[in-house]
Protein backbone atom coordinates (compact mmCIF):
# COMPACT_ATOMS: atom_id res chain seq x y z
CA UNK A 1 0.00 0.00 0.00
CA UNK A 2 1.93 3.54 -1.16
CA UNK A 3 1.92 6.11 1.99
CA UNK A 4 0.58 9.33 0.78
CA UNK A 5 1.63 12.57 2.45
CA UNK A 6 -0.86 15.81 1.91
CA UNK A 7 0.07 19.44 2.91
CA UNK A 8 -1.45 20.67 6.14
CA UNK A 9 -4.90 21.28 5.47
CA UNK A 10 -6.67 24.01 7.45
CA UNK A 11 -10.23 21.70 7.69
CA UNK A 12 -11.32 18.43 6.56
CA UNK A 13 -14.39 18.25 5.25
CA UNK A 14 -15.32 14.10 5.00
CA UNK A 15 -18.05 12.32 3.23
CA UNK A 16 -20.27 10.02 5.20
CA UNK A 17 -21.57 6.60 3.25
CA UNK A 18 -18.40 5.48 1.64
CA UNK A 19 -15.86 6.93 3.22
CA UNK A 20 -16.61 6.79 7.30
CA UNK A 21 -18.58 3.36 6.91
CA UNK A 22 -19.52 0.52 4.30
CA UNK A 23 -22.74 1.87 4.21
CA UNK A 24 -23.88 1.60 0.35
CA UNK A 25 -25.01 -1.69 0.67
CA UNK A 26 -27.39 -1.56 3.77
CA UNK A 27 -28.57 1.96 1.76
CA UNK A 28 -29.27 -0.51 -1.28
CA UNK A 29 -31.16 -2.96 0.76
CA UNK A 30 -33.37 -0.21 2.41
CA UNK A 31 -33.94 0.88 -1.39
CA UNK A 32 -35.03 -2.19 -2.22
CA UNK A 33 -37.30 -3.39 0.43
CA UNK A 34 -39.13 -0.03 -0.49
CA UNK A 35 -39.60 -0.22 -3.99
CA UNK A 36 -39.09 -3.67 -4.94
CA UNK A 37 -42.89 -4.19 -3.80
CA UNK A 38 -43.75 -1.64 -6.59
CA UNK A 39 -42.27 -3.12 -9.27
CA UNK A 40 -39.20 -0.77 -9.39
CA UNK A 41 -36.17 -2.16 -7.90
CA UNK A 42 -32.97 -2.12 -9.34
CA UNK A 43 -29.81 -4.14 -9.54
CA UNK A 44 -26.83 -3.67 -7.78
CA UNK A 45 -24.95 -2.43 -10.92
CA UNK A 46 -27.47 -0.30 -11.51
CA UNK A 47 -27.20 1.56 -8.03
CA UNK A 48 -23.50 1.48 -7.98
CA UNK A 49 -23.30 2.88 -11.81
CA UNK A 50 -26.28 5.45 -11.47
CA UNK A 51 -28.02 6.21 -7.81
CA UNK A 52 -24.62 5.52 -5.53
CA UNK A 53 -23.96 9.53 -4.78
CA UNK A 54 -27.19 11.16 -4.72
CA UNK A 55 -29.43 11.44 -1.70
CA UNK A 56 -32.55 9.36 -1.30
CA UNK A 57 -34.69 12.40 -2.88
CA UNK A 58 -33.12 12.24 -5.93
CA UNK A 59 -32.70 8.84 -6.20
CA UNK A 60 -36.23 8.39 -6.05
CA UNK A 61 -36.97 10.37 -8.46
CA UNK A 62 -34.71 9.24 -11.12
CA UNK A 63 -36.31 5.56 -10.17
CA UNK A 64 -39.46 6.83 -10.87
CA UNK A 65 -38.13 8.84 -13.49
CA UNK A 66 -36.53 5.86 -15.59
CA UNK A 67 -39.92 4.24 -15.66
CA UNK A 68 -41.19 7.19 -16.77
CA UNK A 69 -43.57 7.71 -13.76
CA UNK A 70 -45.10 10.85 -11.81
CA UNK A 71 -43.89 11.28 -7.95
CA UNK A 72 -45.35 14.08 -6.29
CA UNK A 73 -43.94 15.83 -3.55
CA UNK A 74 -46.29 14.09 -0.92
CA UNK A 75 -45.74 10.34 -1.77
CA UNK A 76 -41.55 11.49 -2.70
CA UNK A 77 -41.85 12.22 1.62
CA UNK A 78 -43.42 9.02 2.39
CA UNK A 79 -40.82 7.43 0.12
CA UNK A 80 -37.99 9.18 1.68
CA UNK A 81 -39.30 8.01 5.33
CA UNK A 82 -39.89 4.19 4.80
CA UNK A 83 -36.52 4.18 3.58
CA UNK A 84 -35.14 5.76 6.53
CA UNK A 85 -37.22 3.26 8.66
CA UNK A 86 -35.88 0.06 6.58
CA UNK A 87 -32.25 1.97 6.52
CA UNK A 88 -32.54 2.08 10.70
CA UNK A 89 -33.75 -1.22 11.17
CA UNK A 90 -30.41 -2.57 8.67
CA UNK A 91 -28.11 -0.69 11.15
CA UNK A 92 -29.18 -2.20 14.66
CA UNK A 93 -26.84 -5.17 14.33
CA UNK A 94 -24.13 -2.35 14.20
CA UNK A 95 -22.03 -0.74 11.96
CA UNK A 96 -18.10 -1.07 10.93
CA UNK A 97 -16.05 2.06 10.35
CA UNK A 98 -13.17 1.66 7.09
CA UNK A 99 -10.25 0.69 7.81
CA UNK A 100 -8.59 3.94 8.57
CA UNK A 101 -11.20 6.37 8.74
CA UNK A 102 -11.52 6.55 12.59
CA UNK A 103 -7.67 6.87 13.49
CA UNK A 104 -7.80 9.79 10.89
CA UNK A 105 -10.23 11.26 12.43
CA UNK A 106 -9.13 11.23 16.07
CA UNK A 107 -5.58 12.51 15.05
CA UNK A 108 -6.89 15.10 12.70
CA UNK A 109 -9.10 16.23 15.85
CA UNK A 110 -6.16 16.09 18.06
CA UNK A 111 -4.13 18.23 15.56
CA UNK A 112 -6.74 21.03 16.22
CA UNK A 113 -7.75 20.86 12.94
CA UNK A 114 -11.01 21.62 12.19
CA UNK A 115 -13.46 18.89 10.99
CA UNK A 116 -16.98 18.48 9.07
CA UNK A 117 -19.65 16.08 7.61
CA UNK A 118 -20.64 16.57 4.21
CA UNK A 119 -23.43 14.19 3.43
CA UNK A 120 -26.10 13.42 0.68
CA UNK A 121 -27.83 10.92 3.86
CA UNK A 122 -30.13 11.92 6.11
CA UNK A 123 -29.25 12.99 9.89
CA UNK A 124 -31.41 10.55 11.23
CA UNK A 125 -29.05 7.83 8.88
CA UNK A 126 -25.84 9.86 10.18
CA UNK A 127 -26.25 10.31 13.85
CA UNK A 128 -27.02 6.62 15.23
CA UNK A 129 -23.73 5.51 13.05
CA UNK A 130 -20.90 8.46 14.34
CA UNK A 131 -22.31 7.45 18.00
CA UNK A 132 -21.58 3.72 17.15
CA UNK A 133 -18.14 4.89 16.08
CA UNK A 134 -17.68 7.48 18.91
CA UNK A 135 -16.92 10.16 17.11
CA UNK A 136 -19.91 12.03 16.54
CA UNK A 137 -18.08 15.02 18.96
CA UNK A 138 -15.25 15.31 16.51
CA UNK A 139 -17.52 17.15 13.85
CA UNK A 140 -17.85 20.79 14.02
CA UNK A 141 -20.47 21.15 11.33
CA UNK A 142 -22.74 18.30 10.09
CA UNK A 143 -24.19 19.23 6.55
CA UNK A 144 -26.65 16.28 5.41
CA UNK A 145 -29.59 16.28 3.13
CA UNK A 146 -32.00 17.83 5.42
CA UNK A 147 -29.82 20.60 5.20
CA UNK A 148 -29.84 21.30 1.23
CA UNK A 149 -32.20 21.70 -1.78
CA UNK A 150 -29.85 20.32 -3.93
CA UNK A 151 -27.80 16.89 -3.74
CA UNK A 152 -24.02 16.30 -5.05
CA UNK A 153 -22.90 16.81 -7.53
CA UNK A 154 -24.35 19.60 -7.13
CA UNK A 155 -21.79 22.23 -5.11
CA UNK A 156 -24.63 23.34 -2.50
CA UNK A 157 -23.64 21.30 0.18
CA UNK A 158 -19.90 21.62 0.40
CA UNK A 159 -20.54 25.46 0.09
CA UNK A 160 -22.61 25.01 2.93
CA UNK A 161 -20.38 23.05 5.03
CA UNK A 162 -17.64 25.01 4.09
CA UNK A 163 -18.69 28.26 4.82
CA UNK A 164 -20.75 26.65 8.30
CA UNK A 165 -17.00 26.11 9.27
CA UNK A 166 -15.44 28.95 8.25
CA UNK A 167 -18.13 30.94 10.13
CA UNK A 168 -17.54 28.46 13.67
CA UNK A 169 -13.94 28.63 13.58
CA UNK A 170 -13.04 31.96 11.66
CA UNK A 171 -9.15 32.42 13.09
CA UNK A 172 -8.25 29.12 11.36
CA UNK A 173 -9.68 29.20 7.60
CA UNK A 174 -9.24 31.41 4.82
CA UNK A 175 -10.18 30.03 1.43
CA UNK A 176 -11.63 26.50 0.00
CA UNK A 177 -8.43 26.03 -1.36
CA UNK A 178 -6.48 25.26 1.47
CA UNK A 179 -8.69 22.63 2.79
CA UNK A 180 -9.96 19.09 1.84
CA UNK A 181 -12.81 17.19 1.12
CA UNK A 182 -12.61 13.12 1.28
CA UNK A 183 -14.42 11.34 -1.20
CA UNK A 184 -15.20 8.27 -2.55
CA UNK A 185 -17.26 9.34 -5.36
CA UNK A 186 -16.83 11.26 -8.85
CA UNK A 187 -20.65 13.37 -7.79
CA UNK A 188 -18.97 13.97 -4.06
CA UNK A 189 -15.51 14.87 -6.12
CA UNK A 190 -17.37 17.33 -8.59
CA UNK A 191 -19.65 18.31 -5.67
CA UNK A 192 -16.29 19.25 -3.24
CA UNK A 193 -14.18 21.10 -6.37
CA UNK A 194 -17.30 23.00 -7.42
CA UNK A 195 -17.33 24.60 -3.87
CA UNK A 196 -13.79 25.28 -4.68
CA UNK A 197 -12.12 22.52 -1.68
CA UNK A 198 -8.84 20.47 -2.96
CA UNK A 199 -10.28 16.64 -2.90
CA UNK A 200 -8.21 13.23 -1.59
CA UNK A 201 -10.64 10.55 -3.03
CA UNK A 202 -10.74 7.09 -1.75
CA UNK A 203 -11.12 4.10 -4.03
CA UNK A 204 -13.43 2.15 -1.70
CA UNK A 205 -16.55 2.45 -4.27
CA UNK A 206 -15.16 3.41 -7.55
CA UNK A 207 -11.93 2.72 -9.20
CA UNK A 208 -8.80 5.27 -9.70
CA UNK A 209 -9.52 5.99 -13.02
CA UNK A 210 -13.31 7.04 -12.45
CA UNK A 211 -12.09 9.13 -9.64
CA UNK A 212 -9.93 11.06 -11.81
CA UNK A 213 -10.30 14.63 -10.94
CA UNK A 214 -9.33 14.13 -7.37
CA UNK A 215 -6.20 15.77 -6.44
CA UNK A 216 -5.02 12.80 -4.61
CA UNK A 217 -6.19 9.20 -5.06
CA UNK A 218 -5.82 6.48 -2.26
CA UNK A 219 -6.48 2.66 -1.86
CA UNK A 220 -7.31 3.21 1.89
CA UNK A 221 -7.59 5.81 4.15
CA UNK A 222 -5.00 3.76 6.36
CA UNK A 223 -1.98 5.17 3.69
CA UNK A 224 -2.77 8.65 4.12
CA UNK A 225 -1.01 11.08 6.46
CA UNK A 226 -2.09 14.69 6.91
CA UNK A 227 1.42 16.93 7.37
CA UNK A 228 1.13 19.13 10.33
Amino acid sequence: MNLISLPRPEAVLFDFDGILVDSEPMHYRAFTEVLDPLGMGFPWKEYVETYMGFDDRDAFREAFRTKGIDLDEENLAKLVAAKSRAFQDGIRNGVTAYPGAVPVIESLHAAGRPLALCSGALRSDIDPILAQLGVARRFGVIVSADDVRRSKPDPESYALAFSRLSEKYAALLTVPEKSVAVEDTPAGIRSAKGAGLRVLAVTNSYGAGELAEADWIAESLESVRFEG
